[in-house]
């Protein structure tokens, strides 16, 4: 009887890396299922069977093979998990430290999580046709983000919300950390001595490079944007590396 969690995504989405980077962290036996964004496919987001489980449409979402227990966003299922079982390194007990996590949670929506729209979106998914406004705007508040985790967060902690890493640190990286120059190449750090530090301190955390290895294969791609066929290949790269770490 397969008992493992489900986790519907595709490893290149932000999202999902970052609730696998906690399952690889913890150890916990999962299984991955394919399941593509904005498709209408047997495998896809917009197919009807899924939105029935899922009505808002995304990835990731779990499934709970214990309780049969249904659950979609990235910062909720790692909340679940954490709560369900006691990983309260990463999401503390305490209450004031535990609303720090929070905190930064709620406000990653608009700010940290604007890199994937300002920078990776742009030369990876030229088909979503965003406007340059938007992506302006994208570059903005990510900027204005990134100087707040380099003079505040991480000026008085080593990680953001204290000297231990927590789900507020995976969900930042794996929106920052996917444009390092071992990734994709579409920003320079260097002028953020704290968010440099930070960067490097979360790719020694475990679980990191399983959970990133789909970007290690799609590679630079600050100058020439990936072909769909680049993009497919990553993922399915991605996709058997972490069907052979849980098998």
């Amino acid at each position: 009887m397969n008992n493992k969690i489900k986790i519907h995504g595709v490893p290149m989405s932000q999202a999902v890396r970052a609730v696998l980077w906690l399952l690889f962290n913890k150890e916990l036996s999962f299984e991955l299922v394919l399941t593509v964004p904005g498709s209408k496919e047997e495998n896809g987001t917009r197919h009807p069977s899924y939105l029935e489980k899922y009505p808002n449409g995304t990835i990731p979402a779990l499934e709970d093979p214990d309780t049969g227990f249904l659950l979609a966003e990235s910062h909720a299922i790692m909340c679940y998990l954490c709560n369900k079982h006691g990983w309260d390194d990463l999401y503390p007990q305490n209450p004031e430290a535990r609303a720090k996590v929070d905190d930064f949670l709620h406000y990653h929506h608009r700010n940290i999580k604007e890199a994937t729209l300002a920078f990776f979106a742009p030369m990876a998914r030229p088909d979503l046709g965003l406007s340059e406004d938007a992506i302006s705007m994208a570059k903005r508040l990510f900027k204005n983000a990134l100087n707040m985790l380099e003079n505040q967060w991480l000026a008085k902690n080593k990680f953001i919300t204290g000297n231990q890493a927590t789900i507020a640190d995976i969900a930042a990286y794996v929106e920052i950390g996917q444009l390092q120059s071992q990734f994709t190449n579409l920003y320079n750090f260097e002028p953020f001595s704290n968010v440099t530090r930070w960067l490097k301190d979360m790719s020694s955390l475990k679980g990191h490079d399983d959970s990133h290895l789909v970007l290690s294969e799609l590679g630079d791609i600050s100058e020439i944007p990936p072909k769909i066929e680049d993009l497919m290949g990553a993922n399915i790269k991605g996709l058997k590396h972490i069907a052979s770490k849980t098998a």
